[in-house]
């Protein structure tokens, strides 16, 4: 593979040539679970999760608010229990952190591990029957930082392209496929698919195809513009 473009999001003239570390994890507590009544006592792991939550906000807020590099962290799923009468026998949750710095998002990744082991061991002191419970921390997702820069060929062919097709363009970082070509030496970018759109990954997100062609043509004219054209007799 001598070049990789992804194709994400909707910018008309945004080249992402730096990519976002990030790291995420789906944290399972479990236990015998059990009546909310006739089991009071058992270790919950319900109650578990919810402490290591705040403690890994209590941890992750102050040094990420400080940090040399951009850092985020974000608890975005969890579910678990059977039904509102039972002490449940399993809880998990699901958590995406990132940075722009390696150091940084192992800072931040060390806090969870921390919040976790933390929160595990005060629920199980605080049984008073029953067996203790156990976590399972598993990387459900592992996307290394790293950039080609910005006077490379690639990008500058990019950049040719989009100002030939009259846009302005825009230079970012971000969470992309284009993160583990870039890792692994291979020169690589993300480019929109044209169109315009707000709101991503929330309730009001919309998308509308205005002008959506010339993303089309952005990317065909990149690839046209690596590969070059077979000479027509």
């Amino acid at each position: 593979i001598d070049h990789f473009i992804s194709v994400d999001g909707t910018s008309p003239n945004g080249i992402t040539h730096m990519g976002l570390g990030s790291h995420r994890y789906r944290v399972t507590f479990r236990g015998p679970g059990g009546h909310s009544w006739g089991a009071f006592g058992l270790a919950n792991p319900a109650h578990a999760m919810g402490r290591a939550i705040r403690y890994f906000q209590d941890g992750a807020a102050p040094y990420t608010a400080n940090a040399p590099y951009r850092t985020s962290y974000n608890v975005g799923r969890m579910g678990g229990g059977t039904s509102v009468n039972s002490v449940p026998f399993e809880s998990w949750m699901e958590i995406d952190m990132r940075s722009e710095g390696d150091e940084t998002l192992e800072a931040v990744d060390a806090i969870l591990q921390g919040a976790v082991q933390r929160a595990l061991a005060e629920e199980n002191a605080l049984r008073t029957r029953g067996e203790t419970l156990t976590v399972d921390v598993d990387m459900i997702g592992d996307r290394p930082s790293g950039e080609i820069a910005l006077d490379h060929p690639f990008v500058e062919q990019a950049t040719a392209v989009t100002n030939a097709l009259g846009l302005f363009p825009g230079y970012a970082r971000s969470s992309t496929d284009s993160n583990i070509p870039i890792s692994l030496g291979i020169p690589a970018i993300t480019i929109g698919g044209g169109g315009q759109g707000f709101g991503g990954h929330s309730l009001d997100e919309w998308f509308r195809n205005e002008d959506g062609a010339l993303g089309v043509q952005r990317v065909m004219l990149i690839v046209l513009a690596q590969v070059g054209l077979a000479q027509v007799s």
